[in-house]
């Protein structure tokens, strides 16, 4: 059987695709970067039924939150926060909203256009907490 890769997921283009990539990623990568054991999606996007939605929001779905959480404080923020997008991806207004108010009280956030972008985000923050 062919080993899944990376490349493999995120060859959709899609964001869910991109975000499976990424935590594909970060799996491989926890014994060189062990924070990443606390790196997680909240599960905002995608359709549902209407039943399910109802459920989600009645136990504190909030739109526009960022899709990716890193609760890791380095030198200058409190974590990190990235919404993950498609290449032609807009950011909504609420989603917007919560990027500014996630940057207003201390955490660094970034939208990011594929998974190698998240990546790169990811590292270079982990590379600012080793900083003395």
């Amino acid at each position: 059987s062919k080993k899944i890769t990376t490349e493999m997921l995120a060859s959709s283009g899609s964001e869910d695709g991109n975000q499976m990539a990424l935590f594909a990623w970060a799996a491989t990568a926890i014994a060189e970067y062990p924070q990443l054991k606390y790196l997680f999606a909240i599960p905002n996007g995608g359709s549902r039924h209407i039943a399910e939605a109802t459920k989600m929001v009645a136990t504190g779905l909030r739109s526009g939150v960022p899709d990716v959480c890193l609760p890791w404080p380095n030198i200058n923020y409190a974590g990190l926060w990235l919404e993950m997008k498609i290449k032609k991806g807009k950011v909504s207004k609420e989603q917007k909203d919560w990027l500014d108010y996630l940057s207003s009280v201390g955490y660094d956030t970034a939208v990011c256009y594929s998974w190698q972008e998240a990546k790169d985000k990811i590292l270079g923050y982990l590379d600012a907490s080793q900083r003395p």
